[in-house]
């Protein structure tokens, strides 16, 4: 493997607590492991299939 810039970025959606690895992010309920879901301001979506769960906000107007 070449030096320098990582190609895959999945390595970043992991956390190493001790001597196991912890998901950061959810999965896709519809595609299934390892296929994670974006998370943005307002929703939670996924790239691969275009699932989309809207994010619930406790504003009081």
């Amino acid at each position: 493997m070449a030096e320098g810039k990582n190609v895959s970025k999945k390595w970043e959606k992991y956390d190493t607590s001790g001597d196991k690895l912890v998901r950061k992010n959810e999965f896709c309920p519809i595609c299934g492991p390892g296929v994670f879901l974006a998370i943005h301001e307002d929703r939670i979506t996924c790239g691969k299939c275009g699932y989309r769960h809207d994010k619930v906000t406790n504003e009081e107007e």
